[in-house]
């Protein structure tokens, strides 16, 4: 098997790409940078193939089981080093392999990443011609792509955390690549930190599970969890694990409340944009989750967590993008609502549906994009859409290449939205508990605000009238076919792809979630599986098949907002000149408002954490907390300084003056000035002279005689 057995190449080669880019790259000319980033691109995503491809017929005979190669143990060892205790007091060597598992789950992210990001790096080339930094930008890309296989690939949670780090290393290079604008270093930073707290969640998670497992191996996870019957402190050990993931999920995923870095990563270049924030780098928190569905089934607080944090992601993302202006910012709440439905998807326990919707996602996101960024090329940069209009025919591939993925995302039958999105409505209607119908109301209503949102941008942007300049009206053009073949290859992905997940209620097989059934099925299910009976099961399941009325009814409901939405769309918007009113401000100024500015929630995280805004003269978050604390160093700190310094030289001047007058003055100077006074008449006759002592001695000696004669 050439290509199952040096699966480890496929990595390696767009990181050869990005390594030579960033040693050599500026001593090569253009072409040779596209021949080297974009084959080494193409090449991996050719292996890939033959590798899915091998894999299934591996599979076939191998009962099903994932394929992993381990090519060394670059932490830990046998060696005893890392021994650790777990839970239930055993030891176990920590160890991360560098190893590689492809299963099912890891070949369908394999295939449309690699496929997805090859259309992408081929439209680059026309993007980016005349943009400054060329073989940095591609090196960044190919560096992307290493980072994005190695977590897809990984067999462990720790190598999954060494892409899953790379990737928001290489997000922030390529939102920041126009450096030179503090928009997109500022929106590069925030990625980056915002980031960082969900990670943060992810390494306590990857914690608490080698202490459960003793490892952290997947299949030695799955395992784990395959047990049987654990007990209740175990089931809790679980559920604080799978929420603190779901943490690192909702950074890398974009979902409430750590969405607010994608929004303003659309300061990068558009194909950033399409391949990182819609296609691939977003669906890691997607992916970590459903590698960890055995873990989560056990967890049911922690599915209705996914469940509902997902769904509220959906609805509020959707909101916000009824009334966003600029083309790419639209896109970019359409990206996290429609993660929230893969969130939603995984909740309700319908990891096939969410991992389809993650699929037929990627295409159609990835073509809103680059077709948007056909538009922006067209429009010499111009982003916002009331600065748009009439360019249907005026650029017609970009026109209906963004219409199909329109169709696709809105849920309009046969595209390849609608299957995925339906699933997703169709599990969480169906799954036990009324509070489930919530959620099913919710994901409704934002399949109907997703239509109006998709199709508004098609009017103001191809349809009514033209509110362009004269010269930028006089410069619009189609893209060069290196921008345009990806869009149409994506258009028919977009079409075609919901077909492998063509529902049984519809007549077909659902191949896509059959295909999925090793990695999720459960139960007795899983058993035929691994004794390599899938055939028994397919046959049982569709003895045991009742199609339900309901759906057919919940079929057409979904189809019949979809319709809604565009109607309501193209009566506010196909008309629409120079300043046209928003039919929500003219419905409702108040929540217009509060929509245009995302519900101020970038406003309160600065109020609140940044402090880069006063709440009546007062800075709260960090920039608060940095004003507090210096006027404590300022006023208590150096004031307690100061004021110990005070005393210190009071004290010191009075033992100064004690010393003087007292010790010096009184003590010891006193005495010796009263000796002093005392000896003065001695001193008079004590001159230190011989002939003054000999006058002395013979006036003495004349007194004496002459007192003693006149006696």
């Amino acid at each position: 098997m050439l290509f199952l057995d040096h699966i480890w190449i496929i990595p390696l080669l767009p990181a050869f790409g990005g390594a030579g880019m960033l040693f050599f790259g500026r001593k090569l000319q253009k072409a040779t940078v596209n021949v080297v980033c974009v084959g080494m691109v193409g090449l991996a995503f050719i292996m890939a193939c033959g590798s899915v491809l091998q894999y299934t017929a591996w599979a076939e005979t191998h009962s099903h089981q994932p394929y992993q190669t381990i090519l060394y143990t670059w932490l830990g060892g046998d060696t005893g080093h890392l021994i650790y205790p777990t839970h239930d007091g055993a030891q176990a060597p920590f160890q991360a392999d560098a190893g590689l598992l492809l299963d099912p789950l890891s070949s369908i992210w394999l295939l449309f990443v690699t496929g997805v990001g090859m259309l992408i790096h081929i439209y680059s080339i026309g993007y980016m011609a005349h943009e400054g930094g060329y073989y940095r930008f591609f090196g960044y890309l190919n560096l992307f792509m290493f980072s994005m296989l190695t977590l897809i690939l990984a067999n462990n949670y720790v190598l999954l955390f060494v892409g899953w780090e790379g990737v928001g290393l290489c997000s922030y290079l390529l939102i920041g690549f126009y450096f030179h604008r503090k928009s997109a270093s500022d929106a590069a930073n925030k990625a980056f930190i915002v980031n960082r707290i969900g990670d943060s969640g992810f390494i306590l998670g990857m914690f608490f599970i080698a202490w459960l497992c003793g490892s952290l191996r997947f299949v030695d996870v799955n395992a784990f969890a395959h047990l049987g019957t654990h007990s209740p402190e175990t089931l809790k050990y679980i559920t604080a694990a799978t929420l603190l993931l779901f943490v690192g999920a909702c950074g890398k995923s974009a979902q409430l409340p750590l969405y607010v870095w994608l929004p303003d990563a659309m300061e990068g270049p558009t194909p950033v944009s399409a391949l990182i924030h819609a296609a691939t780098m977003v669906t890691a928190g997607v992916y970590m989750v459903a590698r960890s569905n055995a873990l989560f089934v056990l967890a049911p607080t922690s599915m209705k967590t996914v469940a509902i944090v997902g769904a509220l992601t959906a609805i509020f993302a959707a909101s916000i993008g009824l009334v966003q202006n600029d083309i790419k910012r639209v896109l970019a709440y359409s990206t996290v609502s429609q993660l929230g439905y893969m969130f939603l998807a995984l909740g309700v326990g319908a990891f096939a549906a969410g991992v389809f919707h993650v699929f037929t996602h990627a295409f159609f996101k990835a073509l809103l994009f680059l077709g948007a960024g056909s538009v922006i090329h067209a429009m010499s940069g111009e982003q916002d859409m009331r600065n748009m209009g009439a360019l249907e025919k005026r650029i017609p591939v970009t026109y209906w290449t963004m219409l199909i993925a329109t169709l696709a995302i809105s849920g309009i039958p046969p595209f390849a939205g609608f299957f995925s999105k339906d699933e997703i409505l169709w599990q969480t209607w169906t799954s036990e508990g009324d509070a489930y119908r919530i959620l099913w109301v919710i994901g409704y209503v934002t399949a109907l605000m997703t239509a109006f949102y998709m199709f508004r941008l098609v009017y103001l942007t191809f349809y009514s009238k033209p509110r362009m300049s004269r010269e930028v009206e006089h410069h619009i053009h189609e893209s060069p076919k290196s921008m345009i073949v990806p869009l149409v290859i994506l258009a028919v992905m977009s079409l075609f792809a919901g077909f492998l997940g063509w529902p049984r209620s519809l007549g077909g097989s659902d191949h896509f979630a059959r295909f999925l059934d090793p990695v999720f099925a459960r139960g007795e299910a899983r058993t035929l599986i691994e004794e390599g009976k899938a055939g028994q099961l397919v046959a049982a399941e569709k003895e045991e098949e009742h199609t339900s009325p309901t759906e057919y009814l919940l079929m057409v409901l979904s189809v019949a907002a979809a319709g809604v939405g565009w109607y309501m769309a193209k009566r506010s918007y196909a008309h629409a000149h120079t300043g046209y009113s928003e039919p929500i401000k003219a419905a409702s100024p108040a929540t217009y408002k509060i929509l245009l500015n995302k519900y101020y929630v970038d406003e309160g995280y600065d109020y609140l954490f940044t402090g880069r805004r006063k709440i009546d003269g007062v800075r709260l978050g960090a920039m608060g907390l940095g004003e507090a604390s210096s006027w404590f160093d300022a006023n208590v700190v150096d004031g307690a300084v100061n004021g110990a310094g005070w005393i210190t030289r009071t004290t010191a001047r009075l033992s100064s003056w004690w010393d003087k007058w007292i010790i010096d003055g009184i003590g010891v100077n006193g005495p010796a000035i009263l000796a002093r006074m005392l000896s003065y008449p001695a001193r008079l006759f004590e001159l230190g002279l011989v002939q003054w002592y000999a006058l002395v001695m013979t006036v003495g000696l004349v007194g004496f005689v002459f007192y003693y004669v006149y006696h």
